[in-house]
């Protein structure tokens, strides 16, 4: 029973170190900023992701918000177009990684890989090179701050809107989510797409378009991390 607690233990703290939304134990890695001004930064990530991206793209327009989409390279190698539309429309770009995948954050090499082929693809696309980077699953470990700062890149967090919103639950679930964690400087993590792969996102958009409202009823206005944090959307 110790040697099964400690372990339950052991895997706790290495999840906390590792992946978890609030801990700064290996760098920075802003969930929010130390602001009172009410206003709130949505993030959407794992896009583009057709026709998801655009659908929600044209919420956010009609709400006039604007938002940070972490893109995955290989997603905006298939959707460049929605990319261009996104810059063009006011919003943030940053860099999701090139395939989303775990195995290729581990090593430094490989995560650099994935860095790098995604701001490759990126750049044309946004107008410069990217100045933001959120890890997928929001991983990281001592290797990743060194290869950001070697590439001038900044490391965003977030806080999720909902355990469950990858999997789609009632829009009215995720609406709930974001009305609970909703404070000032808040940074909320959403997903337009699915581990680059693509998936239905319907209940996430729906989620967005009865939330704003109610939000800027609470008070709260909407900026891009960028703004958020005072620091810059490319290099």
């Amino acid at each position: 029973m110790k040697a099964l607690t400690a372990m339950a233990a052991g895997l706790g703290a290495g999840y906390w170190f590792t992946a978890s939304q609030w801990s700064q134990a290996l760098g920075p890695f802003p969930f929010r900023a130390p602001t009172d001004e009410p206003v709130i930064a949505l993030t959407f990530d794992d896009g583009p992701n057709e026709p998801y991206t655009g659908r929600l793209a044209d919420v956010l327009a009609h709400h006039e918000v604007h938002a940070t989409f972490f893109e995955p390279g290989a997603c905006a190698e298939r959707f460049p177009d929605t990319t261009r539309r996104l810059v063009a429309e006011g919003h943030t770009v940053g860099n999701h990684s090139f395939h989303h995948d775990i195995r290729l954050l581990v090593r430094r090499t490989d995560l650099a890989d994935e860095i790098d082929r995604t701001q490759d693809v990126l750049t044309p696309l946004v107008g410069g090179v990217p100045a933001l980077y959120r890890p997928p699953w929001l991983f990281r470990h001592p290797g990743l701050f060194t290869e950001l700062d070697a590439r001038g890149l900044t490391a965003v967090g977030g806080e999720f809107c909902h355990p469950l919103e990858v999997f789609q639950p009632d829009p009215q679930v995720l609406v709930d989510g974001i009305l609970r964690r909703a404070r000032p400087g808040l940074i909320i993590v959403c997903h337009d797409g699915y581990n680059a792969t693509g998936a239905p996102r319907d209940a996430t958009i729906e989620a967005v378009d009865r939330v704003i409202p109610l939000l800027k009823e609470r008070g709260f206005g909407f900026v891009t991390v960028d703004t958020l944090l005072g620091v810059p959307a490319l290099q």
